[in-house]
């Protein structure tokens, strides 16, 4: 996020292009100067649809088509504010002319500046810890916290617990992969030796064995149970609002996911912390292993290990990559994001829409506005 600039910062059309020039992604709404170029590879619809629109107004492209931003997107943008464009704007600047500052019309969502960028006055301090001060917010907290900003955060007052809460992405393929394929090839060699037998009643006369080669089917078995888990828990877990007067419901709800809808680009708190993952990992072997064989249990859970680290690097790659327009993952990334700017209540699937489609939760398209 670019640094507040004080309110009577101004930019001359010469001084903006040559910002464009070394590389930087500049736009205006009216004489409103932003600067994207630390937002443009989070962009659903890519980098290239903000480079394209460099130095130019982008009062249409918020209204549509392809669609109308939401309120949030709008409020985001403004955490980019830089100053205002002075001066001749008859000249080009970028891409073509720029129109009279004058014939702009003010967007009343945005003007004056909004308050809720201005720090000093939102409803927490951001200079101190927030995980203590979020369940103070009762009422105002589910609005406030499903307005996204453009800031990390601090959770907990020690450096070192705070330390602990943050994860770097690649410590979860480092970790858990190994695991994955040393239980994948474990339980394989249990079932290779034909002793398993997987039982359908309460007596051991209807005993079926289970062969090496249903090792590949349990497997599959517990990736696709992951994409349920997956879906299960962000839905009813990670999305349940909790009531405006406990304070440790709504601190709880905050540190399991409502921290990730607040700062959803905060690169330090987008995989799970291998302490808590590991947890619940445990929480999901003991079941399997109570309810199935070792060996079956443990194949569909190593199926299911994958699917978490498949989850965990695509719920990366959909907030910081930038994928080909028309590609699957351009798709799921334009999926996401709508759910973290304007659909919190549904689009859960992350790793795939199967769900979403299944309970009827999917993001509704919407259809293509026409220029006014």
């Amino acid at each position: 996020m670019a640094p507040a600039p004080p309110l009577d910062a101004s930019f001359s059309p010469a001084e903006v292009q040559r910002r464009l020039a070394a590389g930087a992604c500049w736009v205006r709404l009216g004489a409103r100067l932003y600067d994207l170029t630390g937002f443009v590879r989070h962009h659903p619809g890519g980098e290239q649809l903000l480079r394209a629109r460099a130095g130019q107004d982008i009062g249409a492209d918020l209204d549509g088509p392809p669609h109308r931003h939401s309120a949030n997107a709008r409020r985001w943008l403004e955490q980019y504010y830089v100053g205002e464009l002075r001066g001749d704007t008859q000249g080009s600047m970028e891409n073509g002319a720029v129109t009279s500052v004058e014939t702009q019309k003010a967007d009343p969502e945005i003007e004056p500046r909004l308050k809720e960028v201005d720090w000093e006055k939102d409803l927490v301090d951001w200079q101190k810890p927030l995980l203590w001060q979020v369940g103070h917010l009762g009422e105002k907290y589910d609005e406030w916290v499903h307005q996204p900003v453009a800031r990390p955060i601090r959770l907990f007052h020690s450096d070192l617990i705070e330390a602990l809460s943050k994860t770097v992405w690649y410590s979860v393929p480092i970790i858990w992969v190994p695991l994955m394929l040393y239980l994948s090839w474990s339980y394989y060699r249990t079932l290779a030796q034909g002793n398993i037998r997987l039982f359908t009643s309460f007596t051991t006369e209807y005993a079926v064995p289970v062969p090496e080669s249903m090792f590949l089917g349990l497997f599959l078995t517990g990736l696709f149970l992951w994409t349920l888990m997956e879906y299960l828990m962000h839905r009813f877990l990670f999305h349940t609002k909790p009531p405006s007067n406990s304070y440790y419901l709504i601190t709880l709800h905050f540190i399991m996911h409502g921290q990730h809808h607040k700062a959803p680009f905060d690169g330090s708190r987008l995989v799970f912390p291998p302490v808590p993952a590991s947890l619940v990992i445990a929480a999901f072997y003991a079941l399997l292993r109570l309810i199935l064989p070792e060996a079956v249990g443990g194949s569909v859970f190593a199926g299911g290990l994958l699917g978490y680290v498949l989850y965990d690097m695509t719920h990366y790659y959909l907030h910081f990559g930038s994928p080909h327009k028309g590609s699957f993952l351009y798709s799921m990334k334009a999926h996401h994001v709508r759910h973290h700017f304007a659909h919190q209540k549904s689009g859960f699937g992350v790793s795939t829409k199967l769900w979403d489609y299944f309970f009827h939760t999917l993001i509704p398209e919407e259809p293509h506005l026409k220029s006014q």
